[in-house]
């Protein structure tokens, strides 16, 4: 900034600071030489023109001067004309104010001498205002019996009540009491006192069961939102939560009212709020809980029963005559589905109906099932009622937290401090009727208790400290705090069973008795909506209640939050581990036993389908007794599944039931091949280590079918065929000659295999369900519903494994059986003469069983067992056949070109008969028997050619069967001495 720019510079003249500026600031220095000024003009070369330039600066200065001092001039006159004016002003106030004292003086003196006229005159006129003022009042007070009925018609209760309030006030004013006119205005508001008690506990017992205007309920019908003052929703609620409400539009503004107005809570809280708020400027709190608490159970009895009645009506509309069921109609539905499965066992000639299945084996109807009718209406409605009851569970939160409040703002005002911490629920409850959160609660487990009990079929008794806190305040006493303490602390029912089953042939089912229609006609009507009644539908309940103590659990306040407030879900879980669990054992264990047991249980069916087929509602031939087992397995899994806490032990039900059917599967094997050489073989180290290494083998566990032509797979099999043959001679009555035991085995071992992989299938879904559980519990983070555990699935898995163990062992012994029955036959060549005169037409008789014995078997197992493990029961045939003819040479005595041609001719008739089995590998059947014709075709040769053969094939047969050729005599072959050293030379 410039040392000129403050200066005071008219803007027409802005071209001073300009030039201003151009000036040295030295001149304006506090202590100015002038010596260097007068040097530098005098040395100038143009003297002339640089005192010219200082001249103008001289006169640029002397303007700005001028400039200054004139707006600085008319800035002091006007100062000096306001100081002139304020001097004035004073002068003049000091004159007046001195007049003014003179005047009050004069006041003063004149109205001392009138003081005592005037106070009379005062009080004269305050004591007309007052009487004008009482008139008025009386006036207003006989008018307020009718403005307060047309509040109460207007259901402005609140205004009604402050209206009342205020007027029995004045009524207990001094000057009115004394008032004759006003005693029947008086006589009046008491009355209306009562009046509008009753109203305002009519409106808010109907908004506690969500029937009023203001109800938090938003149905799904358009006729209940219409009767229950419609217009009132959810949104509209939001809407009118942050303006005053309506039921409070006239009434006086007082500190509830801006309370109300500032709350963002919904509409029907603010209506609660409101009606308690009423109920306490009307002194009548402990009036209304004791009302609420007389009340309370049979509003619930008839809200629930309601709620069934609705849910029947609405059944009935959707599904036309299904609506209401009768006994004598749930009894014939259940004979003509008796009857439906004895017509589906005609029909399904050459299938299985597994729905038919079911119920010849299941101890419940499949209106009962897991997945039955009446489950899921049983669920439904629970779900519906158990709804309904959390929403006015909700308001009687609302409604108990308030009156709780006042209690003890009541007991705060009216007890010492040093006796805060003495105070008991008594002194609430005596502010409060008896009615709280935790009474309330109590009352609405024990209703849907006994709802429970009449879905069930239970009959409970009267073992609960519920029914001494309700005997006690209907009595207008306070309970005891022992019965109090007994009463929040849950429910403790103790309940007996009714007659639940009628005998129905064959049949383990659920059924009704007179008993129970006598007592459900004195219940709820759940049998109106129900199909069937009675202890299964446990399942059905189990889910519904444990949700609903989750949402009462949400909703309790601090105090009320302890495990004793669970009480309906501790007793239905009690009912389902003492009742449910032990019957469904019976009933289940009972229903296996039947299953296994049967004549028909482990008997293969008669008219088995052609051929094989997976499917079994297509005809896959499973065993009755395991295609039960497996039924009743997966529906006792279900019902796990429905009851998550105790999958637990229900699968250790399911595992007992499985070991049951096992050790009778593992009886019925045992009775096919008891002491039959094939079974003990099995058993042998050897033999066992054999087939393990048996490429065949493979096909037990992957269902591939290997290719069993490699040298491994031949060398494994040419072992196994001479630990075969090492056991000659065999006799018949080691071998199993029964067919029927055949196909037994052929039959249990697929039924086994179909029962392991339904087994692994449920550990499956079982592990996935419990990790879900798991995971679940860990994110709610509550350890009491940690529930379930995986190690169960083990076991299943490892019952899975013990049938599918079982069944691989049936194999084994059908496969083993046709070796031995093939050394059996084969046997007979040894110690025989070949020595024919003619070409063979017929194959040997042996052969000719064998061929028949092969082809019998095969039509008769065939059903039973896929292609797989059909190749692999007769794959071992042709290798054991095979071997033995040609080690049979070396026992063979003599032959000739006639018996060469008759062993060829065995060999096709067996090849013939092996390539009949649809599964069989032809190829590898061929390759062993094309050996085996031309290890006989060298009889044939001569020595030399015999040689030459041995040269261009010494793999082809052993030493042993070559030198073997060498040894046994053929007309017309002539054998040198040398003969076996010459071969023996070759193979080195």
């Amino acid at each position: 900034m410039g040392l000129f720019d403050g200066l005071p510079v008219p803007p027409d003249k802005a071209h001073l600071r300009e030039e201003l500026s151009r000036i040295d600031e030295s001149w304006a220095a506090a202590r100015f030489d002038s010596l260097p000024h007068v040097v530098h003009i005098l040395t100038s070369k143009d003297r002339e023109g640089a005192l010219h330039a200082l001249k103008e600066q001289s006169d640029i200065i002397e303007e700005v001067v001028d400039e200054v001092v004139h707006a600085y001039h008319s800035g002091f006159n006007r100062a000096i004309q306001n100081y002139s004016q304020i001097l004035k002003l004073f002068s003049e106030s000091a004159e007046s104010i001195s007049v003014l004292k003179i005047d009050l003086a004069e006041a003063k003196r004149r109205l001392g001498a009138r003081n005592k006229q005037l106070h009379q005159l005062w009080y004269r006129s305050v004591t007309l205002r007052h009487i004008i003022s009482l008139l008025d009042q009386i006036e207003g007070l006989s008018k307020v019996p009718a403005r307060i009925e047309k509040l109460i018609a207007e259901k402005q209760f609140y205004a009604a009540v402050q209206v009342h309030a205020q007027s029995a006030l004045m009524l207990d004013r001094e000057g009115l009491q004394t008032v004759g006119a006003l005693q029947d205005v008086k006589s009046e508001l008491t009355k209306l006192r009562g009046v509008i008690f009753n109203k305002v506990l009519e409106d808010l017992h109907a908004h506690l069961y969500n029937n009023g205007d203001y109800s938090s309920y938003v149905g799904h019908d358009e006729e209940y939102r219409l009767a229950n003052g419609g217009a009132i929703g959810l949104t509209k609620s939001r809407v009118l939560s942050s303006q005053l409400p309506p039921w409070l539009s006239f009434a006086t503004p007082d500190e509830f009212l801006e309370t109300m107005q500032k709350s963002d809570a919904p509409v029907h809280v603010k209506y609660l709020q409101t009606m308690v708020e009423c109920l306490c400027k009307l002194g009548k709190v402990a009036a209304a809980g004791a009302i609420i608490c007389q009340r309370l159970r049979p509003t619930i009895h008839e809200v629930i029963t309601s709620k069934i009645k609705s849910h029947a009506e609405h059944v009935s509309a959707s599904r036309p005559g299904i609506g209401l069921t009768t006994y004598s109609s749930s009894l014939q539905t259940l004979k003509e589905q008796l009857e439906t499965y004895q017509l589906s066992k005609h029909k399904h000639s050459n299938g299985v109906s597994l729905s038919a299945t079911l119920l010849a084996v299941s101890p419940v109807t499949p209106v009962m099932a897991p997945m039955g009718a009446a489950q899921s209406a049983a669920r439904e409605l629970l779900n519906s009622i158990l709804d309904a009851i959390t929403r006015i569970f909700e308001n009687h939160v609302i409604i108990g937290e308030l009156l709780e409040s006042k209690a003890s703002q009541h007991a705060d005002i009216n007890t010492p401090k040093s006796m805060v911490a003495d105070i008991t629920w008594n002194a609430e409850a005596e502010v409060t009727g008896g009615y709280t959160v935790g009474f309330s609660l109590t009352v609405l487990q024990s209703e849907c208790q006994q709802l429970i009990c009449e879905i069930l079929r239970a009959t409970p008794e009267a073992a609960s400290a519920d029914a001494a806190v309700q005997t006690a305040i209907l009595a207008g006493k306070v309970p005891s705090k022992e019965e109090r303490n007994g009463s929040e602390d849950g429910l403790t029912f103790a309940f007996r069973f009714t007659d639940t089953t009628v005998s129905i042939p064959n049949q383990g089912v659920q059924g009704w008795n007179k008993k129970g229609q006598g007592a459900s006609k004195e219940g709820y009507g759940s049998a109106a909506v129900l199909p069937e009644e009675g202890i299964y539908l446990a399942a059905a309940v189990y889910r519904p209640v444990l949700q609903f103590t989750d949402k009462i659990a949400s909703m309790l306040p601090k105090k009320y939050s302890h495990p004793g407030n669970d009480g309906l879900l501790s007793f239905v879980e009690n009912f389902v581990k003492d009742h449910f669990l032990p019957t469904m054992f019976v009933d289940y264990r009972k229903s296996v036993q039947q299953a296994i047991s049967s004549p028909a249980a482990f008997r293969p069916r008669a008219r088995a389908a052609a051929s094989y087929t997976p499917s079994v509602e297509k005809g896959r031939p499973v065993l009755q007794g395991l295609l039960a087992i497996d039924l009743l397995t997966k529906e006792v899994l279900c019902w796990a599944h429905s009851m998550p806490k105790f999958a637990a032990e229900l699968v250790k039900y399911v595992q007992t039931f499985l070991e049951r059917a096992y050790e009778r599967c593992r009886t019925s094997y045992m009775e096919a091949v008891l002491e039959k050489q094939s079974y003990m073989l099995i058993g042998r180290h050897d033999i066992e280590n054999l087939m393990q290494l048996d490429p065949a083998n493979s096909c037990l566990y992957s269902n591939i079918k290997d290719n069993a032509s490699d040298a491994y797979g031949i060398e494994v099999e040419k072992q196994m065929s001479d630990l075969l043959l090492s056991l000659r001679p065999l006799k018949q009555e080691n071998l199993i000659r029964d067919d029927n035991k055949l196909i037994l085995l052929a039959s249990l071992s697929d039924s086994l295999e179909y029962l392991a992989d339904s087994i692994e299938r449920l550990a499956k879904t079982f592990s996935m369900a419990c990790n879900e559980v798991e995971e679940k519990s860990t994110r709610l983070k509550t350890p009491r519903r940690n529930e379930v555990s995986s190690t169960s699935s083990k076991d299943l898995a490892s019952f899975a494994d013990d049938y599918r163990k079982l069944a691989i062992d049936c194999l084994k012994v059908l496969r083993i059986e046709m070796q031995l029955e093939t050394v059996f036959h084969m046997q007979e060549m040894t110690n025989k003469e070949y020595m024919d005169d003619q070409d063979a037409e017929e194959p040997d008789d042996f052969i000719i069983s064998l061929t028949a014995q092969i082809t019998r078997r095969d039509e008769a197992i065939a059903p039973f067992v896929s292609g797989i493990r059909q190749n692999y029961i007769f794959g071992g045939i042709c290798g054991v056949a095979a071997n033995a003819s040609i080690k049979a040479l070396a026992d063979i005595r003599s032959i000739n070109l006639f018996g060469v041609q008759q062993i060829c001719r065995n060999s096709i008739a067996l090849e013939q008969a092996l390539a009949a089995i649809p599964s069989i590998d032809n190829e590898a059947v061929q390759l062993r028997l094309d050996r085996v014709r031309t290890y006989y075709e060298l009889l044939n040769m001569p020595f030399e050619a015999l040689l030459a053969f041995i040269t261009e094939h010494e793999d082809l047969f052993t030493p042993e069967e070559y030198a073997n050729l060498l040894k046994i005599e053929v007309p017309g072959r002539d054998i040198p001495p040398d003969a076996q050293d010459r071969v023996s030379e070759i193979l080195q």
